[in-house]
């Protein structure tokens, strides 16, 4: 757990991550990533994502919807119903925060021998079936 923790904190010193010129909150990044996961979803579906309130996650759409990173749009059956979706720049966005790790991460791993990215895929492996295993059956 040391050394995972060490690799997590050099990978996250990179001033040049889009994360820290994103100038979000945390509320708002919670926002584009529920979005990202679930797609355009209606108002109060986000809100009890979120744990919020409406008055409280109204005020967040609205200063996303300025920054142009959400759309607030009608639903097609059913006017009342406010839906809330990523627009291109808030998509673009969190893609490069996702996408920011990938590429440091490959980096790394082009820096290794054959035998070495062996070692870690096979590593990766196991930990991948191990939490699939316990995700599965609720014990993770």
């Amino acid at each position: 757990m040391g050394a995972q923790h060490r690799l997590q904190d050099l990978i996250a010193e990179d001033q040049a991550d889009p994360l820290f010129s994103s100038h979000l909150t945390l509320s708002q990044l919670k926002i584009l990533m529920l979005l990202s996961r679930h797609g355009n979803v209606p108002f109060g579906e986000l809100a009890r994502l979120l744990g919020v309130g409406a008055a409280a996650l109204s005020g967040m759409i609205d200063r996303l919807v300025v920054q142009d990173l959400v759309t607030r749009t009608e639903d097609l059956h059913d006017r009342r119903v406010r839906r809330i979706g990523l627009s291109r720049a808030g998509s673009e966005l969190i893609g490069s925060i996702f996408n920011a790790g990938d590429a440091k991460m490959r980096a790394l791993l082009s820096r290794l021998s054959a035998e070495e990215l062996d070692v870690v895929c096979q590593a990766s492996l196991l930990l991948l079936k191990v939490a699939d295993e316990g995700w599965s059956s609720g014990q993770a």
